[in-house]
């Protein structure tokens, strides 16, 4: 389906794309929530850390676990409700561009895995948003689906 399309379908549904803002004021929530729990879960080791150099190490020995908590987090939550916590607070979900409804688990699951490289390769993927007329990331345009206020 291509962008003439989707914005139709939109405008007939009477639904409205969310703001690049609200997006990445949910984005900020979600990563916030996420550290939040792994400095609970890891209270013990992190405090512990005593130079810079000590604390570069035990990140890089939790980066494997830091990337499979946030694959879950989004493909769970995408999936189940259609949004993440961040999401939720700011009245946003993702839907799916054939029939705006929830994303399928395969959907959800791409659509994780692409948010996850797109935050490796600095964003960019976040980025090309600002210069799509429907606000597309990478894992948008991977998993066709689209980001809308509730």
């Amino acid at each position: 389906m291509n962008v003439e399309e989707i914005e139709k379908k939109l405008s007939n549904e009477k639904i409205e794309l969310s703001s690049s803002s609200k997006r990445t004021l949910a984005f900020t929530i979600d990563e916030i929530i996420i550290t939040f729990l792994f400095a609970i879960i890891f209270w013990d080791q992190v405090s512990q850390i005593k130079s810079n150099e000590q604390l570069i190490a035990y990140t890089k020995t939790l980066l494997p676990y830091i990337l499979v908590v946030k694959f879950i987090y989004q493909a769970v939550f995408v999936y189940m409700y259609g949004a993440t916590l961040g999401k939720l607070a700011m009245k946003i979900r993702v839907v799916e561009t054939e029939y705006f409804g929830l994303p399928t688990l395969g959907q959800a699951i791409s659509r994780s895995i692409m948010r996850i490289v797109s935050e490796m390769l600095f964003y960019i993927g976040f980025v090309v948003a600002l210069f799509s007329p429907i606000r597309l990331t990478w894992q948008d345009r991977v998993a066709s689906t689209l980001v809308v206020d509730v």
